[in-house]
């Protein structure tokens, strides 16, 4: 397949957008996917439409909850999946294949910023508390408790518990040991535990 040249136009997420439709037939959504592939932007628009809110979610939680990085991460990877497009071969569903783009698309950005940051893997980072303005209502919100977590220890929750990642998996993407990935979730999930236990009692 020649590839095309990447041209995409502008598709910002809207919070007043209506809900997706319904998933069309496997067949419907190989029909847009080889269409786009061959250059047709209402295609890929289509594609865009139906899964632009689940490529959002995941990098919305990877990034901790920053609407505006998460929407400019979901552009790039929607651009990128638009350049990549031609390349696509089918060996496994296109949303399953976007989906892993968009993860990487913002694990490359959590390894950029991590790299002119301090590193948060310690124990202090990892013991660190959720600041008290926001103990009134965290026991309800757990994506506002998974955000506060820190980087690295968010992305393997993340990677492990909500996307179904394997360690082995979430080492080689974030550039750790496997065992410090099992450590990082562990210590992840009792920080969940702990603050929403601190904040049940007051």
């Amino acid at each position: 397949m020649t590839a095309i040249a990447p041209r995409v136009v502008a598709m910002p997420i809207r919070q007043d957008e209506p809900a997706e439709a319904a998933p069309e037939s496997g067949s419907a959504e190989t029909d847009l996917v080889r269409d786009a592939a061959l250059g047709s932007q209402s295609a890929f628009e289509a594609l865009y439409r139906r899964h632009h809110r689940r490529v959002f979610g995941v990098i919305w939680r990877l990034v901790g909850g920053v609407e505006a990085r998460a929407e400019e991460l979901t552009q790039d990877a929607f651009v990128r999946a638009w350049q990549a497009l031609p390349d696509f071969r089918g060996d496994s569903a296109f949303s399953t294949w976007l989906h892993r783009l968009a993860v990487n698309t913002a694990l490359m950005n959590l390894r950029s910023r991590a790299r002119g940051e301090a590193r948060e893997d310690g124990d202090e980072a990892l013991d660190r508390q959720p600041g008290d303005e926001s103990r009134v209502d965290l026991g309800v919100d757990l994506e506002r408790l998974v955000a506060r977590l820190p980087p690295r220890a968010r992305a393997v929750l993340v990677l492990y518990d909500v996307e179904g990642w394997k360690h082995e998996e979430i080492a080689a993407e974030l550039g750790m040991a496997v065992g410090s990935s099992k450590a990082q979730l562990h210590r992840a999930r009792g920080l969940l535990r702990d603050w929403l236990g601190g904040t049940n009692h007051g």
